[in-house]
This record gives structure tokens, sequence and C-alpha cells, in this order.
């Protein structure tokens, strides 16, 4: 059977044995919204527990509106319009108006990624910045919660009078679901405020994980950091497998995220009625996977459908690589994913250590092969990761080591579908 993955800018064809294959496992989906444009403007003028944006905003000298960079597809060019003409009709000067690209600790933004992000003539009309994480001046301390994470905020958020994000709810490796809080840590963190973030006392817990948010330690902390900061609207959506929205959902940050969390997981969830001994998946396709780094979202969001020892493969462009010089040092200098974890329990924070941690969480329980055309040789041989050539290949290794009966199933969207194990799935 031929099963396309998203992969790249131009997706990917497999073929996968008919014999062998359990299940393709895909969004249940959402409606895609008849006028988005208009759901938009009445989320605005009728929000989630919180009176009107343009009744927030009279008054207000300044605003920062939070923005995710080019990694999120999040779709600026429809959501910001209405919510800048928002602030402007209710009185907040233009001049006054920052858009805050969120880039946590990853790299800034390009002025053509910021173009293709926010569109021409918001570029050149609005005052729009790069988060910049490691500028330690260009951070507040505003405490520490009460587990002791000291809060570094990006003064140009901390400054504004109206402090509003913006972006999208999809399930997420470590928070459960992105979206809301996330934005303001660990997007416009400083570089302490992330490490600990992601530090094994957190990524360790077993409620850190996709799809969950009761107990999730790291979505409390996010809440408790946002309100230290201040967080006084939100404007999310919902997208379905071809990025049109689904759902809008704007207002009180807490009640409008909730209310996204209900609608997303209900349209992304797949099940499989049992464990596969060889699961195929994606890094979801450009943006997603323009690194490895990011690509691991898609490792981690199939573990729940692969038998403990299977083999999981995963096609990830990673047209940029590996990932940022600290990911490629780390992720090329370690034989095994239990000689890095020596290392990671033993010392201190090192920058994007959590996302090398989180690829081992799944190399520890399952064989992990690589499909990626944006990775040298050079590199790929330094991996605790193996690699193949193509998925068919990787495959038909499996097969040969599971026997002719191994199962196998397909995750096309990766870390965009939130999959689990259900014995009453259809087999």
């Amino acid at each position: 059977m031929k099963v396309h993955l998203e992969y790249g800018t131009q997706g990917l064809d497999v073929d996968l044995p008919d014999r062998n294959l359990v299940g393709v496992l895909s969004m249940g989906g959402a409606a895609e919204l008849e006028d988005p444009a208009g759901e938009v403007q009445r989320a605005l003028d009728h929000p989630m527990g919180t009176p009107a944006l343009a009744g927030l905003a009279r008054g207000a000298s300044s605003a920062c509106i939070v923005i995710c960079d080019i990694t999120r597809p999040v779709p600026n060019t429809l959501l910001l319009p209405p919510l800048l003409a928002a602030l402007e009709g209710a009185g907040v000067p233009r001049g006054a108006i920052t858009l805050l690209v969120a880039t946590g600790l990853h790299r800034p933004s390009s002025p053509d990624e910021l173009r293709a992000m926010v569109g021409q003539e918001i570029l050149d009309a609005y005052r729009v910045v790069n988060h910049r994480a490691r500028e330690t001046e260009e951070q507040r301390l505003l405490g520490r919660t009460g587990r002791g994470t000291p809060v570094y905020i990006d003064r140009v958020y901390c400054d504004a009078d109206l402090k509003i994000t913006t972006g999208f709810i999809e399930p997420h490796l470590m928070a459960g679901f992105s979206g809301g809080r996330k934005l303001i840590a660990p997007g416009c963190a400083g570089e302490e405020t992330i490490k600990v973030l992601h530090s094994p006392q957190f990524i360790e817990h077993p409620s850190c994980r996709e799809g969950v948010i009761d107990g999730n330690p790291l979505h409390e902390e996010l809440l408790e950091i946002a309100g230290l900061a201040g967080h006084d609207f939100m404007l999310n959506v919902s997208l379905d497998a071809d990025r049109r929205i689904t759902g809008v959902f704007a207002g009180d940050p807490v009640a409008a995220h909730a209310a996204g969390v209900v609608h997303v997981r209900r349209a992304v969830g797949a099940s499989l009625h049992a464990p596969a001994d060889i699961v195929v998946t994606s890094g979801a396709g450009y943006p997603l996977d323009l690194t490895l780094y990011q690509a691991v979202k898609g490792m981690t969001a199939a573990m729940p459908v692969v038998k403990k020892g299977g083999m999981l493969v995963i096609a990830a462009q990673c047209a940029e690589g590996l990932g940022s010089p600290e990911f490629t040092e780390m992720a090329t200098r370690y034989p095994s994913a239990e000689a890095f974890m020596a290392t990671v329990m033993a010392g201190p924070v090192r920058i994007d250590q959590w996302q090398l941690e989180e690829c081992a969480k799944v190399v520890r329980n399952h064989d992990v092969v690589v499909v990626a055309d944006g990775i040298p040789e050079e590199q790929r041989r330094r991996l605790f990761l193996r690699s193949a050539r193509t998925v068919e290949d990787a495959v038909r290794e499996g097969l040969n080591r599971y026997g002719a009966g191994a199962t196998i199933a397909a995750i096309p969207k990766g870390p965009y579908t939130l999959v689990q194990v259900d014995p009453a799935a259809p087999l």
C-alpha cells in the first residue's frame, strides 16, 4: 500500500506491504471553518471569560503581541490584521504596538521568514522583533515559582500595558499541548528559565508527555510563570491535517486554552488495536522537520503504539541539519543513549539537551531509524540513532528481524496526531 508521509514541502510516498499493515493512523478530524476570518473577528468581539479585546485595550498606552517563529505554521496573516485593528481602534498607538517573536532558544527569524510569517504590509507598518533568550540584559527577573524556577521574561513583553499571545494548539511532547501559556515560557523566557523548564526534574516525569494536562508539572509551572509575567488575552487556533482552521479560541488565556485542548484532543486522536512491531512516522513536514531537533517530536508522539523493542522509522527531511550548534555537538558526541543520559543526570543543564533527552527516551525502548536527506553522512554515523537510505529499506530490515508476520502501522502526520492503543479499536 502506498502511504503519503509529510516530509519537507513535497511529502514522501512510501510503499508498505499490505499483508503487514495493521493501521494508518490519521487524525479523526474536525470540520474546516466556512468563514475563518469572520470567526476570528467574532472571537475577538465575544471572547471566553473576558471582555472584548477592544474593551481590554481601551486606556492601554502600549501592547505586545507574541507570535510563533517559523517552526510553527500559524496563520498570522489571518489572525493579526483584525487583532491589530482592534488595538488601534481602542486607541493604542501603532508605534506602541510590538510583535515579539517567541523564539525561545531557537535561532532568530530571518527577514525572509518574518515576511513569510506576518506579511510585508505588517512587517513594514509595525515593530517586529525576535526574542533573544541568551541576552541577559534583555530579560527581567520576576521572581521564582513555587518549585524554585527563576522567572526571566523578555523586557519588551514585561513593559507592555497589554500582553497578548497568538498561536495554535497541538499535542506537545512535554507540555501536553502547545499554545496559550507556552508562548510566554519558554517562548519569551530567558536562558536560565528555559534550562530549568527543560531539566530532568520535568522531562523525566511520566506526565510530561503528549496529550497530558492534568498532573503535568510542566503545564502547571508554565501557568504559574504566565501569572507572574501577566497574560491578558490569547488568540489561538486549531488546524486540520491540511493546516486549515477548524477552531478559534480567544479570551482569558486559561479558559480559552482549556476549551481549545478539548477540541484538539477530539480532532487529532487516532487509535490502534495493539502496539505494532514496526511504526513508520514522520516529522510532520515543513516547517516542523527542518531539523532533527524538531523531528524528535515525531519520535516521542509515536511511542505509545510501538511495541517495546520494536522499530520506529521516522522520515524527516532535516533541511537545516541536526539543529543548533549545541544540539549538534551533543547529538554527535555520545556513542549511546545510556552514555548521554549518564551525563544529563549528573551535570548542569546544557542548552538543547532536553530534546536529545527526549530522543534518548525513545531509543532506550525502541530501535529508531531515521530517514533524512538533510543530515550529512558524516553526522549520521556519529548519532546514537540509526539511519536508512529509504523508509522501505528500514521496513525490510525490520521484517527480517521480527519475521514475515510482523505488524506495521503508519502515522503520516507524525506529531500532529495523538495516537494511543485501544483494544476496542477496529482490527
